[in-house]
């Protein structure tokens, strides 16, 4: 049977398509706050205080137990829904696809990452029977009820913004009229409205609905239309072509593309694989479509070897370029990978559509019609490589792999290579290339002893030419013998070679002392994808040069790569072998006590790099463990290059402290990373960050989980997923109401009026705004209140009020130059730019915004200077220095390319061009 609840009009439960009674208004008030947060604890006290405030009954507690039990009784439908008493509360199981409310905003989410999102939002849209919860009247429904008619506003805007871009003015019209007459003050509404009355031929009731909108402005608000409502009327009387339907924009300059050359170094020594070469060549030229190849074998085997050397050799074939990816056996989703290959395209962290799909999507458009190679190495299996394969046909993927990967073979024709062993004679070639002939002659039977030993493995293989290498002084046959000895154990390799690679690096690591030894267990254990010696230090307990020499020595005996100056890394059969050691040798407590140290460094020395990059955030109370010496870092500039060359280590390291139950330590690295990725654009990740962050403080206080609410709602709107970030930033206001945090309340409010504005609506934005001030007013925060000083007044500016608008910021100016903060003075002097070139004071625009750009350098956020670069070329325009502004607009349009800001260098461009127009320059 097929069960659905319907919140978005009145309460209704369908089963099977019909409608089943859920009792009086008051138990349909219980099932609305359970439905509002399925499969989720609600408290009792939290039940009764949503569904009766002031007024519950003497008892409750005990009206609640018998209005739940009804809906027991009601709602158990085949264990598909059921509520069940929690400690304190009860929770509602049910699939939220259920749930219309939730199916609402999974399409809007959708939509965000659609290609086409106009079918979500209409299906979103189609949902709604009218006002949310109708019938039921409690003051915390009419709160929600409030909150999600916005949300429905917001996509009914986005809805017809889009079916205004695609020119389907008349199938919005009804729909734009019906929500005017509901929201007569709404100018964003309103422009839609004029703007599809006039594309339907109705120029005389477009400018009619305008003069009705101006005087309802100032007759009620005391304030003129926002300029962009008063520059479409303009360009209506003027019957500007612009309006008349979808912009076409002119020929733009063409880009020279980014061609990757990820290859690693070609493999030395090569030895044998004959056939395997022809034939990944055989299967290449015979090519019907996208080609992929799949190499296979055991760990050891030389299957990246193989790819390499192919890769290599017909570099020249692709001159698109050439993605490498190491898969690493993990991210069974391809995640990770997809993101890392968008970047080689060079599509920006900041500008990375949200979810999977998308990105995808991205990632084959980007490829279509290119000759490209692609190596996917170490993949798990199929459903890790999926992602990865290209669409174009041109394009050519050798992806390696323990697995045979039949899926692959299955379902996308690709050709499979299995690798077996070398041969003796190609093992004793690659041997001889390595240690030379001549030492080689002179031992012909050590030698043979050494092929025979190691069977072909060309890991195995490469690992006695590394010891003999490291030792020229001992013969041969010393190896010979030292390998000899473990010859029960290489023989595992006929039937296992997996077992046979064990037995060699341990073999390999039978040399090192007891210290070196520990360090290479505990080196396994670790989650990054590469490590420095002060991490090492803090892992293992030695001091800082101690830990370099062993890694040093761990380097010469090929058991780590430094494959850049300081920081190590090694290959994944090495690492799991090397965990495999630690859990033999160590006790869980050892294990666990140097993966908390680790964990340790990590955190304060990223509180510490965050302190650098952002010293006006309020401060945290964190007590640091007395064993703990974070890494020390002089200024912005080491603290930059702290965590680019450490980020994914720290979000990997976040997932560990989640596993070892260090949930405070996941919650400060998520604090920690904020103003690295807001600097540098890397909005998902700070998404996936504060994902494990909010994990992680449902076993903190109710502070910790107000702020990972609050920071997964700043960073999904920074992502353009306004709808789930307003829910996010709904529920940190509460739980910062119910804390009685004035703080957080006041930065929750700053974010609130942020996503409202990016929705356009600037009315909402302000009233958040300026309740955010008044909170940062009664509390002692000068640089907090500054910056909502700062929004207020910008805001107020996008409103048409610039007297009050320049008032605010020049206070907030004042208390960042008192305080010395910087980041808050460079804001501040853009909304004074802002302000102002909108009020026709363009030199002394200019004069605010070359401040602004130097501030924002200062601190390396390009990022936002590209913007007031950007406003700044504006600004030179109205000025009449079309030389100045196009040197100023080709800075931005720099900028954004470099992060893949398509939107706003499209933009750039356009104006760029208007320059060598005869009349742009008046």
């Amino acid at each position: 049977m097929a069960v659905e609840f319907r919140l978005l009009g009145g309460i209704e439960v369908l089963l099977d398509g019909r409608r089943i009674d859920v009792g009086p208004v008051r138990q349909q008030c219980v099932l609305a706050t359970l439905l509002i947060e399925p499969n989720a604890k609600v408290s009792v006290d939290r039940i009764v205080d949503r569904v009766w405030a002031d007024h519950a009954p003497r008892h409750p507690r005990g009206t609640l137990y018998s209005y739940i039990n009804r809906l027991r009784r009601v709602l158990t439908i085949d264990g598909q829904v059921g509520i069940v008493q929690r400690a304190e509360g009860y929770l509602l199981e049910v699939d939220e696809r259920a749930v219309d409310l939730h199916r609402f905003r999974d399409l809007v989410k959708r939509a965000r990452t659609a290609t086409d999102p106009v079918d979500p939002l209409a299906e979103a849209l189609r949902l709604w029977r009218g006002d949310a919860f109708a019938g039921l009247d409690t003051p915390w429904l009419d709160d929600v009820r409030s909150t999600l008619e916005l949300e429905r506003l917001a996509v009914v805007l986005d809805y017809a913004d889009r079916q205004l871009a695609l020119g389907r003015h008349a199938d919005v019209l009804a729909r734009l009229a019906t929500e005017a007459e509901r929201r007569p003050l709404d100018e964003r509404l309103a422009e839609q409205l004029i703007l599809a009355l006039y594309r339907s031929g109705r120029q005389a009731d477009a400018l009619r609905h305008y003069d009705i909108v101006r005087s309802r402005l100032a007759d009620e608000l005391g304030v003129d239309p926002r300029p962009a409502l008063r520059e479409l009327h303009q360009r209506i009387l003027t019957t500007d072509p612009i309006v008349a339907g979808p912009a076409v924009a002119g020929p733009k300059p063409e880009r020279q593309p980014t061609v990757p050359r990820q290859l690693p170094a070609a493999p030395w020594p090569f030895t044998g694989r004959t056939y395997e070469l022809d034939d990944i060549t055989s299967a290449v030229a015979s090519r019907r479509g996208v080609v992929v190849c799949t190499i296979g074998g055991a760990g050891g085997v030389g299957k990246t070897w193989l790819a390499l050397h192919w890769a290599h050799q017909h570099a020249d074939d692709f001159p698109d370029g050439q993605l490498y990816v190491n898969l690493r056996g993990a991210d069974p989703a391809g995640a990770s990978a997809v993101r890392a290959v968008l970047a080689a395209l060079g599509v920006a962290p900041s500008t990375l559509p949200a979810g999977l799909d998308a990105q995808v999507g991205l990632y084959r458009s980007l490829l279509v019609g290119k000759r490209l190679l692609l190596v996917l190495d170490n993949a798990a299996d199929t459903g890790q490589v999926v992602p990865l394969l290209p669409g174009s046909a041109s394009c050519v993927a050798l992806i390696t792999s323990r697995d045979r990967l039949t899926g692959l073979v299955c379902a996308h024709g690709a050709h499979p290579i299995w690798l077996d062993v070398l041969t003796e004679p190609d093992a004793h070639d690659l041997l001889a290339a390595r240690l030379a002939a001549g030492r080689l002659a002179a031992e012909p039977e050590a030698t043979a002893e050494l092929v025979r030993c190691c069977a072909g493995l060309p890991l195995a293989l490469s690992i006695v030419a590394g010891r003999a290498l490291t030792h020229p002084e001992f013969p041969l046959a010393v190896l010979a013998d030292e390998l000899r000895d473990a010859t029960t154990r290489l023989g595992v390799l006929d039937e296992d070679p997996t077992a046979g690679v064990r037995t060699v690096l341990s073999w390999s690591t039978a040399p090192l002392t007891p210290t070196e030894s520990k360090v290479f267990g505990l080196l396994g254990l670790t989650p990054g994808p590469d490590i420095d010696a002060p991490a090492t230090a803090a892992l293992t307990g030695l001091r800082t040069d101690q830990a370099d020499t062993v890694l040093r020595v761990l380097e010469r005996v090929s058991l780590l790569q430094q494959y850049v100056p300081g920081r190590y890394r090694t290959h994944d059969l090495i690492r799991l072998y090397a965990a495999e050691r630690a859990t033999a040798e160590q006790p869980e407590p050892d294990r666990n006590a140097a993966l908390t140290r680790m964990i340790d460094y990590y955190v304060h020395t990223a509180l510490l790099a965050s302190r650098l990059l952002s010293p006006h955030r309020p401060p945290l109370e964190v007590d640091r463990p007395p064993h703990c010496a974070p890494r020390d870092l002089a200024d912005l500039t080491a603290a930059l290059a702290w965590f680019e060359a450490e980020h994914a280590g720290l979000i990997a390291t976040q997932d560990l402290a989640v596993r070892l139950g260090h949930h405070r330590s996941a919650w400060l690295l998520a604090w920690a990373l904020v103003p690295y990725h807001r600097s540098r654009g890397c909005l998902h990740d700070d998404v996936d960050v504060w994902r494990t962050a909010l994990t992680a403080a449902d076993h903190l206080d109710e502070h910790a989980r107000a702020y990972a609410h609050r920071n997964l709602g700043s960073a999904l709107s920074r992502t353009g997923e306004y709808a789930a970030a307003l829910a996010q930033l709904q529920e940190a206001l509460l739980l910062a109401e119910e804390t009685e945090d004035i703080v957080t309340q006041g930065h929750t409010r700053y974010l609130l009026a942020v996503t409202w504005g990016r929705l356009g609506d600037d009315r909402t934005a302000l009233e958040q705004a300026t309740k955010g001030l008044h909170l940062f007013e009664a509390v002692d925060i000068p640089v907090s209140r500054a910056q909502a000083l700062n929004q207020v007044g910008l805001i107020s500016a996008r409103l048409g009020n610039y007297d009050q608008a320049r008032e605010r910021c020049a206070q907030a100016l004042e208390l960042c130059a008192d305080h010395d903060d910087r980041a808050g003075e460079a804001d501040t002097l853009d909304s004074l730019g802002y302000i102002a070139h909108q009020t026709g004071a363009h030199d002394m625009a200019v004069e605010y915004y070359q401040r602004a750009i130097k501030r924002y350098q200062d601190l390396g956020d390009e990022y936002s200077a590209a913007n007031s670069m950007d406003r700044l070329g504006s600004t030179y325009a109205a000025l009449g220095d079309g030389e100045r502004a196009r040197a100023r607009w080709q800075e931005a349009l720099s900028r954004y390319e470099a992060h893949s800001r398509t939107k706003d260098a499209n933009r750039v461009t356009v104006r760029l061009a208007s320059l060598n127009e005869p009349s742009a320059m008046g």
